[in-house]
């Protein structure tokens, strides 16, 4: 039941037809033609919801609007417009969801425009050459069609084992393109283009930010209450994946006003480290239903892993695998079509674990009242004042953070420096601050869960903290109020300190999963060195081979977290081999 579709475009009409057999090819695959208008016809699958828009063009996914209760699209709300882009704005500004747009352009007939929603909920991948190309959700499903044949793009590759927290544009199959969410593509005759239709940087402007702990509170409990009532009104039956921490128990405290029913797992590693049930069985209690357990594989081969054949870009690590595992044998037990997390709560809520809350505090406020989130952050990392304020004033004059430095550990030292991609979040407005800088830095990367999480083709997966409306909202937090009273995510744990047990608005640690990572990587060590020095990487001058032998041929220094640039490599390394 996940988001599945194909547009064909057709933008010079030299293919007056689409390849023979073409239409009869995507009913048996399941596929119904949803609009054909102008150079673009749009395929989805049965189970693929819709919303045909007011004049022309069709919003593939789960549309909501903004100011009303109602549980599902209201169309109604949509004005017809003259133009398409006044349409997307209009979208953009009055509803929310997953969801991705096609409609004729402004240009013409022989135009086109595909915008996707700024939580990402809906893949969108492309190719398109020489007038003539498609659109989908599936890599798997062109291929099938005829559409593509997979290629390697090795300088991708080797951007990704570079900046492995970096997502752009480009996907590490040759020719295949991703549209990044809160972007719109433009198809013309002569040309493509790529817009930037909904930007963070707007939400944290002048006039735009809060000024006080209760108003932000207020703010996101109200909106994250009702985007997490909203989809859980769409949904039947619920897998709640609990991690005991503070973001997935804000989830599962807003399913409270929801009449799906729900089931609530954790899943356990069989190392220290990794045991959550005090803090998780609390919000099951909650929701007045039982905690189940999962235990995570002791003894998966790291090296024969097989990735979703959707996957464009090897991004599903290990740790990924073994958790999907778990829980969809979990939702094929407890029958449930949908499983929600609290992916990207960290980031969104304001998780920052240096002195750019006191810089932008005394930036924005003042050096009194400045002063005063220096004793926050004194509190918070429990260090001297002294302490804080130098790191505060060390922020203050050196230059700002890279959006995303390089890691060249493991990596060839002979091989050519591998530039950074731009993305569109990393173009900072003057004057901007330090946090914002930083926080914004970190929400691009958020949309690598996409890529990340897989629970089978049959469910759904809701990450209602990376929806629009939440980020909204987060992001008109200021930095400095993130910290109030020496506690991370302080305006969150705030909204929520009513509905959650105190144990979770409290608590300061959080949960691991290194520890069952470096058991894997002892286990499974010798092969991961047989695999990299045997593979793709390694013949195609990627990977340094003697720095990995040393590795893996030494005893695991104790917290030394290097062996997990190894098991990204062994992930790439799985993805690359199945391409062929």
């Amino acid at each position: 039941m996940s988001y599945r579709y194909l547009a064909l475009v057709d933008v010079d009409h030299q293919r007056k037809a689409d390849p023979p057999g073409m239409a009869a090819a995507l009913l048996e695959h399941g596929m119904r033609e949803c609009l054909s208008r102008g150079p673009l016809r749009v395929f989805v699958s049965h189970d693929t919801p819709f919303v045909v828009l007011p004049g022309s063009g069709i919003a593939i996914g789960h549309v909501f609007p903004r100011t009303s209760s109602a549980d599902g699209p209201e169309v109604d709300q949509i004005r017809e417009l003259r133009s398409a882009s006044q349409l997307r704005t209009q979208i953009l500004e009055s509803m929310w969801g997953e969801y991705v747009l096609f409609q004729p352009d402004d240009a013409g007939d022989s135009s086109a425009a595909v915008t996707r929603d700024p939580s990402g909920g809906v893949p969108c991948i492309y190719s398109l050459r020489n007038g003539y190309g498609f659109v989908t959700s599936s890599i798997s499903l062109a291929m099938r069609l005829g559409l593509y044949r997979k290629q390697v793009d090795w300088d991708v590759i080797a951007h990704l084992l570079t900046y492995p927290n970096l997502k752009t544009s480009r996907t590490a199959l040759a020719n295949i393109c991703e549209l990044l969410p809160g972007t719109s593509l433009r198809v013309q005759r002569t040309h493509i283009v790529t817009d930037q239709v909904w930007s963070p940087w707007t939400f944290v402007a002048p006039g735009q930010r809060h000024t006080n702990l209760s108003d932000a509170a207020a703010e996101i409990r109200r909106t994250v209450s009702k985007v997490v009532r909203t989809w859980g009104d769409v949904d039947a039956s619920i897998l709640m994946e609990l991690s005991g921490g503070l973001d997935s128990s804000i989830v599962a405290g807003c399913l409270q006003a929801t009449h799906s029913r729900l089931v609530c797992g954790n899943v356990v590693t069989p190392v220290p480290g990794g045991d959550e049930r005090h803090y998780a069985a609390q919000i099951a209690h909650l929701l007045g239903v039982g905690l189940h357990s999962w235990h995570l594989d002791p003894d998966i081969a790291c090296a024969d892993i097989v990735p979703h054949v959707d996957a464009t870009t090897p991004r599903t690590g290990i740790l990924q695998h073994a958790v999907a595992e778990v829980m969809q044998s979990a939702s094929r037990l407890h029958g449930t079509s949908s499983f929600y997390l609290g992916a990207g709560g960290d980031t969104v809520f304001g998780l920052l674990t240096n002195a750019v809350p006191a810089a932008d505090a005394i930036r924005e406020r003042g050096l009194l009242k400045g002063a005063a989130t220096i004793g926050d952050l004194s509190a918070l990392h429990q260090c001297t004042m002294w302490k804080a304020t130098r790191l505060t004033l060390r922020k203050m004059v050196q230059p700002p953070k890279l959006p995303c430095p390089p890691n060249r550990i493991f990596l060839n030292p002979a091989m050519d420096p591998v530039a950074a991609d731009d993305h569109p979040w990393f173009e900072v407005p003057e004057g901007a601050f330090l946090g914002d800088r930083e926080r914004i830095f970190d929400l691009a990367s958020n949309h690598l869960f996409r890529d990340m999480v897989f629970r089978g083709d049959d469910s759904w997966i809701r990450m209602p903290l990376l929806s629009q409306p939440v980020v909204e909202a987060c992001l008109r937090v200021p930095t400095w109020l993130s910290v109030r009273g020496g506690r991370n995510r302080a305006v969150a744990r705030a909204a929520f300190a009513d509905m959650l047990p105190p144990d979770i608005i409290g608590r300061r640690s959080k949960g691991t999963f290194i520890g069952y990572l470096g058991a894997l990587f002892r286990r499974n060590r010798m092969q991961i060195h047989d695999t990299l020095l045997s593979g793709a990487l390694h013949d195609q001058g990627l990977i340094d081979p003697k720095a990995i032998t040393r590795f893996c041929m030494a005893e695991l220094p104790p917290r030394d977290e290097s062996f997990l640039r190894l098991l990204t490599f062994v992930m790439a390394e799985n993805w690359i081999r199945r391409q062929g």
